[in-house]
Order: C-alpha cells, then structure tokens, then sequence
C-alpha cells in the first residue's frame, strides 16, 4: 500500500505552535494549491488543504514559515472521522506533513532585491581569435 503526498502552495495563515499534554509539538496550517487547470468558467481554481506538523518539522514550520510563503510538503492523507458538538458525525482530511521545504527563496522585506549594474567592458579588453581552428586534439 502506498499513501504519499505532496504539495507545493502558499501558506494562507502563519503556523501556530503548540505542545500536547505530553510536550510534543504540533503545528497546523492550511496550504492553498492552485490547479493546473481552470474552471468551465475560465477562473484558476485554488484548493485549500489543511497540514498538520509534529515534533521536529512543526518547530522547523512554525520558526521559518509565515504567511504567503511557498511550501512544498511531502506526507501522508489521513481521514478523521469525528463527532460534532450537535452529535453529527463528520468526517474530514488532512495531510499530515514528514517533510516541509522551502517553495521560494529567502522572503526579501523590502519587495524586490535591487538589480545589480552591469560591469562596463571594452572590446580592447579581449584578445581576437583566429577564425581557423587548425588540429584539434580531439
């Protein structure tokens, strides 16, 4: 059997760190992928799936990660099966993150990184090459 999952999106929230009673971390946050296709109506359809985080990877999420960054997460689809509070079963997914990576470079505070100027060269500075190339060694 083969459960393996993985996304690249935008995180629409940043990641909350929390403990369980035992200290374990967990952090959750909902990612939105957008499909590769459009809709009849012509409009980019985005899904937006809920990740969940442990131990090690959910500190790693909640220390780098903030909202609008790109992800790319690598886990596993887990179904939960729950009781409402109005005793309604319901049912819900959720992958649940062994691996998050960064889907872009380092955010920039300042919006865009300046462009570096070009370096001004004459063509006095190059050496003319020959145009016959005589024998070749190979």
């Amino acid at each position: 059997m083969l459960n393996h999952i993985t996304l690249m999106g935008r995180l629409t929230r940043d990641p909350e760190l929390r403990r369980t009673q035992s200290g374990t971390a967990v952090t959750s946050f909902t990612l939105a992928v957008d499909r590769d296709f459009k809709s009849q109506s012509g409009e980019k359809e985005t899904d937006f799936i809920d990740i969940v985080a442990w131990r090690s990877t959910a500190e790693f999420v909640s220390k780098y990660f903030s909202k609008g960054r790109m992800a790319v997460v690598e886990g596993r689809l887990q179904i939960r099966d729950w009781t409402d509070k109005d005793g309604g079963k319901r049912r819900s997914a959720e992958v649940i993150a062994d691996n998050v990576y960064f889907g872009d470079s380092k955010k920039d505070d300042q919006g865009s990184r300046p462009v570096s100027r070009g370096v001004d060269v004459s063509a006095s500075d190059f050496a003319e090459i020959s145009e016959e190339d005589g024998e070749l060694p190979f």
